[in-house]
């Protein structure tokens, strides 16, 4: 009989940091360039050093964090021409996803982007730029799920992690008040099922911002 094996509180404590973190800096809600400190991080979610510092580890490996010679932590600043490289990636990337989500995009599926886009236009009225960048990526996630494709899906994950905070700076900055006009693009191609219109729409969407960025 297998005797099950003790749970590392650390481990534990290190993953409740990670999926946290990663978030909050995909999300946009921190600053690009913020600092960060272990010391910090362990008392702001009650936990030592060394889960901290394992979890900000796994982040600077994701291209979450950065981590200077002389080990200070923050998050991403990025040059126009590393935001220019970002944007291509996910030129190449996304409109392929969302090909191979399109053959499965039930009708649920497309109310439920619909319902997302809601709230992600209700988030620029209301100039909440977090909020625009979250809900904004929940549309894309929840249609390239129905891909399956796990692989591509992380190397995206990455990307944006590494876009988080400067989109958001980017939103505020312009203070948009509409939606993602590419948004409902997606969602017409979705419904008629067109290939080529849908792998337009979500090259131009995830492109279009990106070049203010870069700007």
């Amino acid at each position: 009989m297998l005797t099950p094996r003790p749970t590392d509180p650390n481990a534990a404590a290190h993953e409740r940091v990670y999926r946290s973190l990663r978030q909050q800096v995909m999300h946009g809600e921190m600053d690009p360039g913020q600092s960060l400190t272990l010391r910090g991080l362990g008392k702001a979610y009650g936990v030592s050093m060394t889960p901290a510092r394992e979890a900000v580890r796994r982040l600077v490996a994701e291209g979450a964090l950065t981590l200077s010679s002389s080990g200070r932590i923050s998050t991403p600043e990025l040059t126009p021409e590393r935001i220019e490289e970002l944007a291509a990636i996910r030129a190449l990337l996304e409109p392929e996803m969302a090909a191979r989500a399109l053959p499965r995009a039930h009708f649920a599926l497309i109310e439920r982007l619909a319902a997302i886009n809601l709230l992600n236009g209700e988030a620029a009225v209301r100039g909440d730029a977090v909020a625009y960048v979250r809900t904004n990526l929940e549309f894309h996630r929840t249609l390239y799920l129905r891909a399956q494709t796990p692989a591509m899906l992380a190397m995206c994950e990455t990307v944006w992690l590494q876009l988080g905070p400067t989109m958001r700076a980017l939103y505020a900055r312009v203070k948009r008040r509409d939606p993602p006009q590419h948004h409902r693009m997606i969602l017409a191609a979705l419904k008629a099922g067109d290939e080529p219109g849908l792998r337009l729409a979500v090259r131009t969407d995830v492109t279009q911002g990106l070049r203010h960025l870069a700007g």
